[in-house]
């Protein structure tokens, strides 16, 4: 669930609570959200009154609630095009433009339970070198394997995966489906249960944004290496991977598959959407729905076999009517309109029983090639102890289990050594790309400047003046900061781009001008920040220009690129020694 329809209360103070709890005793979000409500309407006023100040002066600003357009796509050529831009986009949203390096997992699995027809095991993997991914393995009893792979990724409940009530249960679905034939792996979200190394809200300051360090990247890698994890597991079919998730853990599943192609069928529920795109910052990475939404990231799992699941009470009340049909549109490119399927429950946001035998039956007939689906309803569990279910209930953190700051630093340090590492000139050209947002325009209209038209090439000269030397001369500035209003929108990061990566944008838009015009030898001339931007700007050429844009004592740090070219992601992507290694 939305962190803006749920709860901000601490998640370490929630496992202390869950120890000699029942986990009968677990509240949603909905519930908890009566709790902080005087808070949440205080913020909420605040909020809507920078909006329609931001709107006033800068135009209407997508965000987390805008109601969007469904995608649309004449051919499958288009699409396929989009798609290829699309999980670029997306990857290097999460950090992942490269994958990280996959460290050992170390896994370790015990505190097995075992009854006739299921069995629940303690899991923790390192997902990162010193970050721990914990969780349950729900396995078969008496049934003959290797057995299809799920994930069973977790929304926001309080409880997370130990969540048990009537519209959130993991548990029952992590046993039901083990009854029915799957090897099912429900894993936290940061922050929740065992996994409290991180608070589940982090990523929000400058300097963690520039290298894409937050909590929807991190908990997509946790995804990706749990998909390793299941593979690695001997009862396991590794051609037959599928997730499923509710929430936050429905945006879970179409991120994991919009990054990583071996899920082969999957089920998002109650999180596809065009009337709101996630309300925590584990959705909301910044760069990552710039000119896309949740529809279309999903539509990356296309034409693999998925299950809209939608309910009546939440922001999927229009599934069937809007998101479902702009969903299979997509799908039909494929000719696999049938691979896709929507079920709308009469229901408030949840995970219900009905949702979840709507899956099973889903999953049966694609996945086990059952033709009975009156097989799949749900079977009463039973619940175990907490202290049974949790990896670290009295037991310490490995040693090398490292904190905030330490996973931080060596984020840093491994995004450093694979930078350096590269030898891809077109590898390295496409991340800085990505990370700007920069493409070639088709056509620019008009004149992004003052021009004079004049002989032997052209000069642009951004915020100064070029040489007299009788060449051609666009002489353009740096467009002004954004009104403070607009950037105080919620999540606006995650919807547009920094001002600096528009500045850049404008100036390759300005040597496109220039090109249009029969220019073919240009030089940008630029002095201080506008000689960083510049920089970025000729580096992602992939027609070259000259450069007369000393960058003085500017080293790139994080702390001079906050300064002078702050882009979400852009140190992540080699920052300025990757722009001047392919200026060499």
């Amino acid at each position: 669930m939305s962190e803006r329809k749920g709860s901000r209360k601490n998640q370490r103070e929630s496992e202390t609570k869950h120890k000699g709890e029942s986990i009968k005793q677990g509240r949603t979000h909905r519930s908890a959200q009566a709790g902080c409500g005087g808070l949440w309407q205080y913020l909420r006023v605040r909020l809507l009154l920078a909006a329609a100040s931001a709107i006033a002066l800068f135009g209407q600003i997508p965000t987390t609630d805008t109601k969007f357009t469904a995608p649309s796509f004449a051919t499958l050529e288009e699409w396929k095009a989009r798609r290829a831009d699309l999980q670029k986009q997306v990857r290097a949203a999460a950090g992942l433009l490269p994958f990280p390096v996959r460290n050992p997992l170390n896994a370790q699995v015990f505190g097995r339970i075992a009854y006739a027809d299921y069995s629940i095991e303690k899991v923790y993997i390192e997902t990162l070198p010193g970050f721990y991914l914990a969780g349950n393995l729900y396995r078969p009893v008496g049934k003959k394997g290797p057995f299809p792979g799920m994930l069973a990724p977790h929304g926001h409940a309080q409880y997370g995966r130990l969540a048990d009530d009537e519209l959130f249960s993991v548990p029952s679905r992590g046993i039901n489906h083990a009854r029915q034939g799957y090897v099912v792996f429900a894993y936290d979200m940061i922050g929740y249960n065992d996994t409290v190394q991180l608070p589940h809200v982090f990523g929000t300051t400058p300097r963690e944004q520039l290298w894409s360090f937050g909590p929807l990247g991190l908990q997509t890698w946790n995804s990706v290496r749990a998909l390793d994890f299941l593979e690695s597991l001997p009862d396991v079919d590794k051609n037959r991977l599928l997730v499923t998730g509710e929430s936050g853990g429905g945006t879970q599943t179409f991120m994991l598959c919009a990054v990583d192609d071996r899920p082969k069928w999957s089920a998002p529920v109650n999180m596809i959407s065009l009337i709101m795109q996630g309300g925590s910052p584990c959705e909301n990475a910044p760069s990552l729905r710039v000119g896309t939404n949740n529809v279309e990231i999903a539509a990356l799992m296309a034409p693999k076999p998925m299950l809209m699941v939608a309910a009546t009470g939440d922001w999927t009340r229009n599934t069937p009517r809007e998101e479902y049909p702009a969903m299979k549109k997509i799908y039909d490119l494929y000719d696999a309109g049938s691979q896709v399927e929507t079920v709308q429950i009469d229901a408030p946001h949840n995970y219900n029983k009905a949702s979840r035998e709507q899956v099973y039956r889903f999953f049966g007939k694609h996945v086990l090639g059952e033709t009975d689906l009156s097989k799949f309803g749900e079977k009463r569990i039973r619940q175990e102890k907490l202290q049974d279910m949790l990896a670290f209930h009295g037991r310490p953190l490995p040693p090398n289990a490292l904190d905030l700051r330490g996973l931080f630093a060596q984020w840093v340090k491994s995004a450093d050594a694979q930078n350096a590492a590269e030898r891809d000139v077109k590898a390295i050209r496409e991340r800085l790309a990505v990370a700007l947002g920069v493409q070639w325009p088709r056509r620019v209209e008009a004149a992004p400047g003052a021009f004079t038209k004049g002989k032997g090439g052209a000069v642009l000269a951004i915020g100064t003046a070029g040489p007299s030397d009788g060449r051609s001369e666009l002489r353009v500035d740096l467009r002004p900061d954004s009104p403070a209003a607009a950037l105080e929108t919620r999540y606006y990061l995650t919807f547009n781009r920094s001002d600096d990566a528009r500045r850049v944008q404008d100036i390759v838009n300005a040597v496109a001008w220039l090109r249009q015009q029969g220019e073919t030898t240009i030089t940008i001339k630029a002095a201080g920040k506008a000689a960083v931007l510049a920089t970025f700007a000729a580096a992602v050429l992939e027609q070259p220009v000259k450069l007369d844009a000393p960058l003085g004592s500017f080293r790139g740090t994080d702390e001079e690129m906050i300064a002078n070219c702050f882009v979400p992601g852009l140190q992540k992507a080699g920052g300025i020694q990757a722009a001047l290694r392919l200026l060499q």
